[in-house]
């Protein structure tokens, strides 16, 4: 006997109206880990297994409570990092991941500007001034535009370096503060 295609998926009970009883953790049903124990609902801040993970106010963190000095030796690592963390082999030119990234046509150069740009936004929490701030981004802006050349614009990421520049301008404003 065959049956046709709207009675075989038809719903009996279609026409009535029905809701869920229960909770979303009743209808989730319990969480059980891999030897087959039920793993008790966590609450926020719990610990897990008595070990507390809290990273806020850690040494771990990189984010987190850093003295003035640890965030710029922080800012000068990524700078070195973006702009002379490699050196091409058989010769004396360095490179770092902003030229590699910059290769990228149009993405790459967004990606770097963007990296170039935190460490901009960490020089303002730092509490650079306005002219400093201005220099910084002009160095930014200079790399970002011509980036976008080429091959022109890939040679001038890997030469004009406008990360370590923009931390030698933060260094040397900070060194001329009183403490």
């Amino acid at each position: 006997m065959a049956v046709a295609n709207n009675q075989a998926f038809r719903n009996p009970q279609a026409g009535r109206a029905s809701r869920a009883n229960f909770s979303t953790r009743e209808a989730r049903g319990k969480i059980i880990d891999q030897e087959g124990r039920e793993v008790p609902e966590a609450t926020p801040g719990a610990s897990f297994g008595g070990i507390h993970f809290d990273f806020r106010h850690s040494a771990a963190n990189p984010f987190g409570q850093l003295t003035r000095e640890q965030r710029l030796k922080r800012l000068e690592a990524v700078a070195k990092v973006l702009d002379v963390a490699f050196i091409l082999p058989g010769t004396k030119i360095r490179y770092g991941v902003d030229g590699i990234i910059g290769l990228i046509p149009v993405v790459g150069d967004i990606i770097a500007t963007g990296l170039s740009l935190w460490l901009v936004h960490e020089a303002r929490a730092l509490g650079a001034p306005w002219h400093v701030t201005v220099r910084m981004l002009g160095n930014v802006a200079f790399q970002g535009v011509v980036g976008t050349v080429p091959i022109a614009g890939d040679a001038i990421d890997v030469l004009f370096r406008a990360n370590m520049r923009n931390a030698r301008l933060l260094r040397n404003w900070l060194e001329k503060q009183p403490r």
